[in-house]
């Protein structure tokens, strides 16, 4: 279509004015890209692309008084958050509404699990964690939600552990390349658990029903989530 046969005060005219006004600004960008640079001219910088980060960069709350909220985490190598399908998945097992629980987040990392269980109504949570940085991350964001039933302590799993009874919930998330911490991890938890309480387990590979009885526990729930197998275990 020519210039001359368009009509400028119809909608039509206008828009393929319009079109053919934008076709002639990419040819002319595309031309200009193809000349070389004169000699002495500076190139146009780059762009560059953002450094990939490392480890979770932030978590969000499944459900609760805190749904839907997200909070910035200490990005560190090897930091593992549980992932936002498998937390759903554990709190429509666990049915929700936590209301006047005891919890346990033994080896908290990014606290996705302990501030998940706090927004549904946990009475306590008690979220440990032995890494300095991660710890007055997790007090950070205990204060921007004003977390009063959170209690964060930095220290050893285990001795937090044995030191801890009357609990309805633990969850166990130890790192997977220290396989020498699972056994007695999940003994202290149940000695730590009311009766009839869980345990919520994460390991890189499935615990039989077998050896989950050698312990006193019994298998609830469980399901497998890329390297991640986990498992809500029942104490007998």
């Amino acid at each position: 279509m020519s210039r001359s046969a368009i009509k400028l005060h119809t909608p039509a005219g206008r828009k393929a004015l319009d079109k053919m006004i934008h076709e002639a600004e990419r040819k002319a960008q595309e031309q200009a890209a193809a000349k070389p640079a004169r000699p002495g001219a500076k190139a146009a910088p780059a762009a560059t692309a953002k450094p990939a980060a490392m480890g979770a960069g932030e978590i969000r709350i499944i459900g609760g008084q805190w749904r839907r909220t997200r909070l910035a985490v200490a990005q560190k190598p090897g930091l593992r958050p549980t992932p936002d399908r498998v937390r759903e998945t554990l709190f429509n097992w666990l049915g929700q509404d936590l209301s006047n629980w005891k919890c346990v987040d033994a080896f908290s990392g990014t606290g996705a699990l302990g501030f998940e269980a706090a927004s549904r109504g946990a009475a306590s949570v008690i979220m440990n964690e032995q890494d300095a940085e991660l710890v007055q991350q997790l007090r950070r964001l205990q204060q921007r939600l004003d977390a009063k039933a959170v209690k964060v302590v930095r220290g050893d799993a285990l001795s937090c552990l044995k030191t801890a009874s009357g609990q309805d919930l633990v969850f166990l998330d130890p790192p997977f390349a220290q396989a020498e911490l699972f056994e007695p991890a999940i003994q202290a938890a149940v000695a730590a658990l009311n009766e009839g309480g869980f345990i919520y387990l994460e390991a890189p590979e499935a615990w039989t029903e077998e050896r989950l009885l050698e312990l006193g526990l019994e298998l609830h729930r469980y399901l497998k989530a890329g390297a991640v197998h986990a498992h809500l275990l029942r104490k007998q």
